[in-house]
């Protein structure tokens, strides 16, 4: 499979050296191109290895001393071009989760999470790591600051630890 991917991509790259080297002039000279200024194509970054967002609120839940933060489920619909069957975005969540404690927004990199927190500067976003925590729900707003509090820190914690077992299980 990496072989495949890797042909391909060097294929990809020889064919665009081939139109890079071909001019548009006489070939005296260095091509002169009328075109706007290049961009890159918008990409929607691979689906990082490591913990997801319904793992996270299974391992929260647990952390707090719960069964369940309150009725799961899944909404990545709402925040993922992909997953609602239109055109993905690179700032497009991975998965959300909802429960009635707090929804658990997993991003592609922390940069993206990040981003979308600043974005929702006016309602109570938290970020840890590649996960948004936020509390816009009727229900989530009742949760008290202490209790979030000790949600992003059961979540840092949750997360540092995986984090050094996939590290782990890539060196083995």
């Amino acid at each position: 499979m990496k072989a495949r991917t890797t042909g391909a991509a060097l294929l990809a790259v020889a064919a665009l050296s081939l139109t890079a080297c071909s001019g548009s002039g006489s070939g005296s000279g260095p091509a002169v191109h009328s075109a706007g200024p290049k961009t890159l194509p918008r990409k929607t970054p691979a689906a990082p290895t490591g913990l997801t967002a319904k793992q996270a609120a299974a391992m929260l839940a647990e952390a707090t001393g719960v069964t369940t933060l309150g009725n799961p489920t899944d909404n990545t619909t709402s925040c993922s071009g992909k997953a609602a069957g239109k055109e993905a975005s690179p700032s497009d969540c991975l998965q959300l989760i909802t429960t009635d404690t707090v929804s658990i927004y997993e991003y592609s990199s922390p940069g993206i999470a990040a981003h979308r927190v600043e974005f929702m500067a006016t309602e109570d976003w938290r970020r840890v790591g590649r996960f948004a925590l936020a509390w816009n729900a009727r229900e989530q707003r009742l949760v008290d600051d202490s209790h979030r509090a000790d949600l992003v820190k059961a979540l840092q914690k949750v997360d540092a630890v995986y984090d050094l077992d996939v590290a782990s299980a890539r060196k083995s």
